[in-house]
């Protein structure tokens, strides 16, 4: 380095000039002299840099989308975050993704591995810290899961707002609401996305409570129009609108609970109408849940259990006389840091008592065994199994199974991005689809193969 080269003769000339006594000195001493003298300025060099740094992020509450997290530092700037996945899909028999007809429980109810489409959603984050010492934060998100794309977030929120409660997250505005997902079948249990405000993660007494009133959003299907009046002559461009449909819904969930070794959820919601909706369409509906972990060294269990009424997975959604339970049983075991497994065993009774036509009960198994060859690539097995029994006309039942070969950023299930490889075969079985539309045995043969990338960030 330069400055080894420049400090030695410097010091050097400032010593003989300053004292006779300079000539005395040997040339160990002069060159701890000179060490001693570089590590000085290069450890001002990077003080001045450290502080430069620090000016970037203040070490603070940091508001998250999901839950607030302590002792985080407002990030410098705007955030970047989402989740997608895009690839080719080639599809060699009679489905393109392997589903039995009446699934309710997932859009991949028989396993998503090597069994989804492709799609994503993008997140800008700003975090910003008042002079009281709150803590704000604004979203907005856009999602590209069909032919538009649409604005799924936009909202505000505030945190470390209450002395007495200083994780409590106050928000208001359009945000991803209630919507516990399973991931092996992708399935939202319950949803409930739109527009309104809430609280999360308010403190009673050690115990976790979230509220909300939101709305779910209107949205419009394209259509033509023959009035050349309209310069576009089409009434909208499909997806999601700015205002409220006249669905409404009261959501709470109580956590952080303890009974015994396990965690324990609670859900309640109640939805009802606006007269934006007409008097005879107007309906209300309710339903309640009841989530139940395990976690230990191994891995996690889960237990749930849903019961609706007037509706399925959403107030939002109503339907007269409709009664609907969903319970499943999931989990993961880690038999050792290369290799686990996952499971989900899930049931879904669909009671309909004023149009008996469609009840029926849904019954799905899958299995992911999962191995791990190092930190960069994995191979993954999925088998899935699903029946759908109707009351009237029999059932439709199949099975699936993916076998895929990954490149990952990491070892680990929870690592992205991931690169996938995969091949999927599997058979659908609808003998009461046949049935009702009066004709023969309708059964699907599939083999797929495709490739795609997944992240989350």
């Amino acid at each position: 380095m330069r400055i080894n080269k420049i400090l030695p003769v410097a010091l050097a000339a400032t010593l003989c000039s300053g004292s006779v006594f300079a000539q005395e000195f040997t040339q160990e001493q002069i060159d701890a002299i000179v060490a001693k003298a570089v590590d000085k300025a290069l450890a001002e060099r990077q003080a001045k840099m450290d502080a430069a740094i620090n000016k970037k992020a203040d070490v603070i509450v940091e508001p998250q989308t999901t839950a607030q997290e302590p002792d985080k530092a407002i990030p410098y700037g705007v955030k970047f975050s989402g989740y997608a996945r895009y690839g080719a899909h080639f599809q060699s028999g009679d489905q393109k993704y392997v589903g039995v007809d009446g699934s309710y429980n997932g859009a991949s109810a028989i396993g998503r591995l090597g069994n989804e489409g492709n799609g994503g959603e993008f997140q800008l984050s700003k975090a910003f810290r008042g002079d009281n010492g709150a803590i704000w934060d604004v979203n907005v998100m856009f999602d590209h899961w069909g032919d538009e794309v649409n604005l799924k977030k936009a909202y505000a929120g505030v945190t470390n707002l209450l002395a007495s409660n200083p994780n409590a997250y106050f928000w208001a505005g359009r945000d991803f609401h209630q919507r516990p997902q399973q991931g092996i079948n992708d399935y939202f249990w319950m949803n409930h996305d739109g527009q309104g405000a809430g609280v999360k993660n308010f403190d009673i007494g050690g115990v976790q409570f979230d509220v909300a009133a939101v709305a779910a959003v209107e949205s419009c299907s394209p259509t033509v129009l023959e009035d050349e009046a309209n310069p576009s002559r089409i009434t909208c461009t499909g997806g999601s609108n700015v205002g409220d449909k006249g669905n409404y819904a009261v959501t709470s969930k109580i956590h952080g609970m303890k009974v015994g070794p396990l965690d324990l959820e609670i859900y309640a919601n109640y939805g009802f109408d606006s007269k934006a909706i007409e008097s005879e369409d107007r309906q209300r509906a309710w339903q309640g849940g009841v989530v139940l972990s395990h976690t230990n060294d191994h891995g996690v269990n889960k237990v749930i259990a849903r019961y609706s009424d007037n509706s399925d997975n959403s107030v939002f959604n109503k339907t007269d006389d409709l009664t609907a339970v969903y319970a499943s049983f999931e989990g993961s075991y880690k038999f050792s840091q290369q290799t686990q497994v996952d499971y989900l065993l899930a049931f879904h009774d669909y009671d309909n008592s004023a149009n008996k036509a469609d009840n029926r009960r849904n019954y799905g198994a899958i299995i992911r065994p999962m191995h791990w060859w190092n930190d960069v690539h994995s191979t993954w097995l999925e088998a899935g199994y699903q029946r759908v029994d109707y009351d009237k006309g029999g059932d439709n039942h199949g099975w699936k199974l993916t076998l895929s070969q990954n490149i990952s950023i990491a070892m680990g299930l929870e690592f992205r991005p991931m690169l996938r490889f995969y091949v999927t075969g599997g058979e659908v079985d609808n003998k009461r689809t046949a049935r009702v539309n009066g004709t023969d045995d309708n059964t699907l043969d599939s083999f797929n193969v495709g490739a795609m990338w997944e992240a989350w960030f």
